[in-house]
């Protein structure tokens, strides 16, 4: 297959059951780079699902960077977004005003303060027992999903290339976390999120809203990401918003949204690193 990811694999799972951890992980373990993996399944949660997984081996961020990026006055198209950055691969990111565009929680790159997260009286504030957790970069490579600390902690501290906050926080050392009592969380919905293992990153959407593929609830999508093997997880925004972009493939999962691709405020992407950049970081 000829695509800017190496050794890309597309494999239909027809039926996949959450309670066969082993064969899950297994199958993961064949990445030894990045690899797209697409779930079918009839039976999973007893419905029909769809999944897309981006794994990527830890020991390639030697060779990949992840980035984040996004805009404060206007909404994108993951793959605009992803695009725009030369990427080789994006899922949409965390919550935003859908009137007037940006994050509504708190966002920074290169210890640049993008966006702070919106008090939850406000229009497109989100509770903050949704958003308790972080997506951070570490300018040392390593790439980690925490729960959330103060905006102050993160403003003073210089580790960090970037940090999104998002949520619910989902597992924490293979530990599912309490999640709250709301429809958000009870109901079906469209997921992405992002699954850290012991060898590697695995961005994930769960396609819904549709009869080939109903969604998960957030105790399911815990219950899924065990069974992946994940150690640490984060949910980002979901419904309409959840997309996977690849290059040369575009959208691989389906939209819910009767338009098709949601613009969006931000995006995770998968970066490859220039030769030059390789070289400065090994010395």
């Amino acid at each position: 297959m000829n695509s800017a990811i190496p050794r890309i694999l597309s494999i239909f799972l027809f039926c996949f059951f959450c309670s066969n951890r082993t064969s899950a992980q297994s199958l993961l373990q064949c990445c030894d780079s990045m690899c797209h993996f697409q779930m079918v399944s009839g039976t999973l949660f007893n419905t029909p699902q769809r999944i897309n997984l981006l794994v990527l081996n830890k020991h390639a961020l030697s060779r990949y960077r992840m980035h984040i990026a996004g805009q404060s006055d206007v909404l994108l198209k993951t793959s605009r977004i992803a695009k725009e950055h030369s990427a080789i691969a994006a899922i949409n990111g965390s919550f935003f005003d859908m009137n007037k565009g940006g994050s509504v929680s708190y966002f920074e790159i290169d210890d640049s303060v993008h966006s702070r997260t919106r008090s939850p009286g406000l229009k497109w504030g989100v509770s903050d027992s949704i958003i308790n957790g972080a997506m951070v970069l570490h300018k040392n490579r390593s790439f980690g999903i925490e729960s959330a600390r103060s905006e102050q902690f993160y403003e003073e501290s210089g580790t960090e290339s970037f940090v999104m906050v998002s949520g619910p926080l989902l597992l924490k050392d293979s530990i599912p976390q309490k999640l709250p009592d709301m429809s958000f969380t009870h109901k079906r919905h469209p997921r992405t999120c992002v699954g850290i293992t012991g060898e590697t990153i695995i961005l994930i959407t769960i396609d819904g809203r549709s009869d080939d593929a109903f969604g998960m609830s957030l105790p399911e999508v815990q219950e899924f990401l065990l069974t992946l093997g994940c150690l640490d997880a984060i949910n980002l925004d979901g419904g309409g918003s959840t997309s996977m972009w690849i290059k040369e493939e575009g959208i691989v999962n389906i939209p819910s949204d009767k338009t098709g691709e949601r613009p969006v405020a931000n995006a995770l992407l998968i970066l490859k690193k220039c030769k030059i950049e390789n070289e400065v970081g090994s010395q």
